[in-house]
């Protein structure tokens, strides 16, 4: 995105119970998402789109309560970045000496029931392996990884219903 200025961004709190079986990890909201503080805020993001195919939370219902539909089904949500800069909303756009990763380590000791792990997009399943796979706790844990498309509009090689059926590996 030329001309846009880099700023440092925070990412959201994850959303999480301690029943909690399954993480869906992105890397770092978009401008959309934070500007409105909502995880896959984006109208284009299909993100939500694929949780009502999934697992029919309606995608126009309240965030607040898709997020504990969400946590109904035993899923968790978060993002790899905690904090990084970048200009834009696009993934190549991180500065990668910026990234500070989310703490992973709390997060499988509070839902110690998490046993797979899905990736949304291939830049969150690169952060995680290189910075925190490297962290012997994390590392050690049983846990199952798999990257599936990116639900980010940006991802415009793939149509809904092909993300759809990537995504079907959340539901086997």
């Amino acid at each position: 995105m030329s001309g846009a200025l880099s700023a440092v961004l925070t990412g959201f709190d994850c959303v999480a119970d301690q029943h909690a079986e399954i993480l869906i990890l992105g890397s770092m909201p978009g401008v959309a998402s934070l500007q409105q503080q909502q995880y896959y805020a984006h109208p284009r993001n299909a993100f939500w789109k694929i949780m009502q195919q999934l697992y029919d939370i309606p995608a126009d219902i309240d965030y607040r309560q898709r997020l504990e539909c969400l946590k109904a089904h035993k899923i968790a949500l978060w993002d790899v970045v905690h904090q990084c800069v970048r200009a834009g909303s696009l993934d190549s756009s991180i500065e990668a000496g910026s990234v500070q990763v989310n703490d992973f380590e709390t997060l499988f000791e509070y839902c110690r029931g998490i046993k797979q792990v899905y990736f949304n997009g291939g830049k969150a399943a690169n952060l995680y392996k290189k910075q925190v796979l490297t962290i012997p706790a994390v590392a050690s844990r049983s846990i199952q990884y798999t990257q599936l498309p990116s639900t980010s509009p940006a991802n415009a090689r793939l149509s809904i219903a092909q993300k759809i059926a990537g995504w079907q590996q959340l539901r086997a």
